[in-house]
């Protein structure tokens, strides 16, 4: 797609990346967790959350940008594949978000084919990624891109409701 780059995030980023984020947990997971919570997010406190990260040295993982026509449309975030506390040989897709009124353009795609990129290119055998089990938009998103669902499911908690998650994975080499 012409108009349509991925690049690093930098610290100037954050606010459009919190925005990105917020707006799209509250159009993603409607129906999918407690509306209570997702009406209190807050793109602020994520914001600032993210920049003190930033300028503490711990953004985590790896950041990366799309821009769309100069405009910043979504991002992604991957690193090592987490187990407990535990960070292992194979990468994770930690984040991925698309700005609700941006979602079919490429730019998620985009973001994704990066991701699995870089990580092959460092040399990562395979990449992991949790979804939650009911977003069947997310979940053909990834199938289409070569992950699969393994089998792995864990539930977390939003304001006393369990959110089941299940695992996807692609195999990167070998």
């Amino acid at each position: 797609m012409t108009g349509l780059r991925v690049r690093d995030m930098a610290l100037a980023d954050c606010e459009r990346v919190a925005e990105i984020r917020v707006r799209g947990w509250q159009t993603a997971y409607a129906g999918l967790m407690p509306q209570s919570y997702l009406d209190a997010l807050s793109v602020r406190q994520d914001a600032e959350r993210r920049r003190t990260f930033w300028e503490r040295g711990d953004a985590y993982g790896v950041n990366l940008i799309a821009e769309l026509d100069g405009e910043i449309t979504g991002w992604a975030c991957h690193g090592p594949y987490r187990d407990g506390a535990i960070r292992t040989a194979d990468a994770e897709l930690y984040a991925l978000y698309v700005h609700p009124e941006r979602w079919g353009r490429g730019v998620g795609r985009a973001l994704l084919t990066e991701a699995v990129r870089r990580c092959a290119d460092a040399g990562h055998a395979r990449m992991a990624l949790w979804v939650l089990e009911e977003n069947t938009r997310a979940r053909r998103f990834y199938e289409r891109a070569g992950f699969a669902a393994d089998g792995a499911a864990e539930s977390f908690e939003v304001d006393g409701v369990p959110v089941p998650e299940v695992r996807h994975t692609k195999i990167l080499r070998g």
